[in-house]
């Protein structure tokens, strides 16, 4: 099993911890995971962009068009970082925007939950939902339940649940 997984989004959106529970997952699932991460600017709102190989790989930097999956929780980082998804691979965006891929208002969800970060989860499920990654819901709960702090634990869960159900 080999995928390639890139995050993107701003600083604050929770991209490191989305990318934290994939590669949590992985190893659950004892399969090797090469992450990379690229946030120079993101604690003042800038671009984040994390990668994940999970399987075989040597390196964990994906090259353009190589890309099996893409989170995208912020709209605008699209059209920089779209160019790594391979054709036909899954891509999923958090926008209230028509446009191409998998779009769902997660931050409009996540607001009304009470926690604007929790679109990362939202997102994730939705991912889960449709098979895109390698992992079962259950295994996600399992991930989430590992990594959450304990005050923020059935709150991650629910926006998780609450993307598999969208």
């Amino acid at each position: 099993m080999k995928q390639q997984i890139l995050v993107s989004g701003i600083g604050g959106q929770g991209v490191l911890f989305l990318t934290k529970v994939i590669a949590q997952m992985a190893v659950n699932h004892g399969l090797p995971v090469l992450t990379s991460e690229d946030h120079g600017m993101a604690q003042r709102g800038g671009t984040v962009l994390s990668t994940l190989k999970v399987g075989d790989f040597a390196a964990p930097l994906i090259r353009t068009g190589q890309a099996d999956v893409a989170l995208i929780l912020w709209d605008d980082n699209l059209a920089a970082h779209c160019s790594l998804l391979k054709e036909g691979g899954a891509l999923f965006v958090n926008s209230d925007k028509a446009g191409e891929g998998d779009r769902i208002d997660g931050s409009k969800i996540a607001r009304e939950m009470g926690n604007s970060v929790l679109s990362n989860l939202i997102l994730l499920g939705r991912a889960v939902r449709k098979k895109a990654l390698f992992c079962s819901e259950e295994e996600c709960v399992v991930a989430i339940r590992q990594l959450a702090p304990a005050k923020f634990l059935e709150q991650n869960i629910q926006a998780f649940t609450t993307g598999l159900n969208l």
